[in-house]
């Protein structure tokens, strides 16, 4: 993000509107900030967590041993084993559940978008494996999914490469265990019991099936991709991230107004922001309007003695 030791520096090197647009950027980035705050505000405007996503994150245990021998469906119907997408190729695993209405499809997302940026091909470099966390989603569901983020990456002659699961409570616990996944069952809007919260991380697994790197949140950079691809294919094991978590969490009605309010207020910290700088270079405009005037009186007062 883009302080006034930067401001000043654009003011230097570009003027007034170098420094405008360093102001738009600032008003962009709090935007992209409030938007995760919808998903991150609790039941509370403070700084401490929801009680219930005190029971949810990311533990980054590398190196630890995937169970390969956990059962799953995929997307075709077919029953595997989750050591059949070992043995010869890394592999980018992710937690999700396919339904999820918020902020899984950010994640999958993210992984589509640095994809096509990575100049490795699903399938013959690496293998894509999503696991769903909701028991009772189907092959059927998962298989809309990939479609669907196939079409999106644009390479369809690398579908074996793309591997959407799903499978029994006693599988996904072992994934989760092993991943340190955690996430609590939470009632959706018609009272149910059929939506999770649970934070937002990727893995990168070795071809032996060891957790080799965490990347966490939404948006994944390529290069740390690439990077991660590369070293896991030697069975190198990466170091641990800093801890900062996204979270995927359903709200009531009630909370869901409140967050929407603090969305607004740092919204509205961004506006304020551009008005300031804006009335600030108004301000400096006008002075170096006027400043140029009196060194044009000056200099004509001075050819005129002359």
């Amino acid at each position: 993000m883009m302080d006034g030791r930067t401001i000043r520096r654009a003011i230097a090197r570009g003027g007034i509107g170098a420094a405008f647009c360093c102001a738009l950027l600032i008003a962009s980035a709090r935007g992209q900030v409030s938007s995760y705050g919808d998903k991150q505000a609790g039941e509370n405007s403070g700084d401490q967590l929801p009680q219930v996503l005190q029971r949810v994150g990311v533990t980054q245990r590398l190196n630890q041993m995937l169970p390969l021998d956990a059962q799953f469906v995929d997307d075709t119907g077919k029953t595997v084993r989750l050591g059949d997408y070992f043995g010869k190729r890394p592999a980018i695993l992710s937690l999700v559940y396919y339904n999820c209405p918020m902020l899984c499809s950010e994640e999958m997302d993210g992984i589509a978008s640095a994809l096509e940026m990575v100049r490795l091909t699903p399938g013959k470099d690496f293998e894509i494996i999503l696991i769903s966390i909701d028991p009772s989603e189907t092959p059927e569901i998962a298989a809309r999914k990939k479609a669907f983020y196939l079409k999106r990456y644009g390479r369809p002659e690398t579908a074996n490469g793309w591997h959407y699961l799903t499978g029994q409570q006693a599988a996904i616990d072992a994934v989760c265990n092993a991943t340190g996944f955690g996430y609590v069952r939470v009632p959706g809007p018609d009272g149910k019991l059929d939506q999770f919260a649970h934070a937002s991380a990727i893995e990168v697994v070795t071809t032996d099936g060891h957790l080799a790197q965490y990347y966490l949140g939404v948006e994944f950079s390529p290069k740390d991709i690439l990077l991660g691809l590369i070293e896991a294919s030697g069975n190198k094991i990466g170091s641990p991230v800093a801890n900062i978590l996204t979270y995927c969490y359903h709200y009531d009605p009630q909370t869901n107004r409140h967050s929407l309010i603090v969305a607004r207020v740092v919204q509205l910290g961004g506006m304020m922001t551009v008005v300031s700088l804006g009335s600030f270079m108004f301000v400096m405009f006008r002075r170096d309007l006027k400043l140029g005037r009196n060194h044009d009186l000056t200099s004509k007062r001075t050819d005129d003695e002359g």
